[in-house]
Parts: structure tokens; sequence; C-alpha cells
């Protein structure tokens, strides 16, 4: 799967300001950026940003999966303290 399409399905199911999505052969690493996760625990941001793409998860297109999810106030930070 594509890293675009990854990004597309998230986009459609999540209200999202950024999302960006990278692969390294099979192992692929989404950073998603949502005022959604606020108040949210880091399982439960995983899981939101997992729902979407759950067939393919479960069909084995996708495999291994890094999820970076930040509310835009969080990104910020993270932007500004790990560049």
């Amino acid at each position: 799967m594509e890293p675009k399409e990854i990004e597309a399905r998230l986009q459609a199911a999540m209200t999202l300001a950024e999302v960006r999505v990278t692969a390294d052969g099979s192992h692929y690493t989404i950073l998603a950026v949502g005022d959604c996760f606020d108040g949210l625990t880091k399982v439960r941001r995983q899981q939101s940003v997992y729902a979407p793409l759950m067939d393919k998860v479960t069909d084995g297109t996708l495999h291994a999966l890094t999820i970076k999810a930040f509310t835009p106030a969080e990104w910020q930070r993270e932007k500004i303290f790990n560049g």
C-alpha cells in the first residue's frame, strides 16, 4: 500500500490538520496531527488511527506500523524541541 493511500484513508475518516506517512519496506510510520486527539490517551490515539486501516492490517497489506499522534499544540512543541 502506498503512503498516499494511507494518508487519504486517514484524511477521509478523521479530522486531521496534518497527516504524513513514510514507508521503509514493509514498515510504515504515520504522523497524525489533529484536535481529535485532545484528551485521549496514547493508546486511544493509536486506536483511532488504526481504525480506518484495520481492514488492511487484518488482511496483511499493512504489517508494521509506528503511529505518532499529536494535538496541534503538542505538535508545535514537538517540532520546537525535537526538530
